[in-house]
């Protein structure tokens, strides 16, 4: 019984750590901050693809939020955060946006295991 609980902590864990920073850079996204618009811009998408990928992710981060929908949530977070990634590694820099898309990543993958694992951290 101890072991479900744990599993159930690393569930909600891994889910709400991925929504937080998923939700919390929609800030610069939909404000136009200059550091935001900067990294659109190198990638040649701005002001669209700034913008769709913010919906994007507001859209997996409120899945993740709630257990029953996680795991759409977490398929979305990530293929954005694989994309994310290769954007960082193909043109822009290694910076703490790369390595926030890193952990972003690990989350949501994590949440994806637990799910498909059948570890029942979800109830139905």
């Amino acid at each position: 019984m101890a072991t479900k609980k744990i599993w159930t902590y690393c569930f909600h864990v891994a889910r709400l750590l991925a929504a937080v920073i998923l939700l919390q850079t929609l800030y610069f996204k939909f404000w136009a901050l200059p550091e935001s618009v900067e990294i659109f811009t190198m990638l040649w998408v701005e002001p669209w693809g700034r913008i769709g990928s913010g919906l994007v992710e507001l859209l997996a981060g409120l899945l993740l939020l709630w257990p029953a929908t996680a795991w759409y949530g977490a398929i979305i977070a990530v293929v954005v955060m694989l994309g994310a990634i290769v954007a960082h590694v193909a043109i822009l820099w290694i910076n703490s946006l790369f390595f926030m898309a890193i952990i972003t990543l690990f989350a949501a993958f994590t949440t994806i295991i637990l799910i498909q694992k059948k570890l029942h951290v979800v109830k139905k």
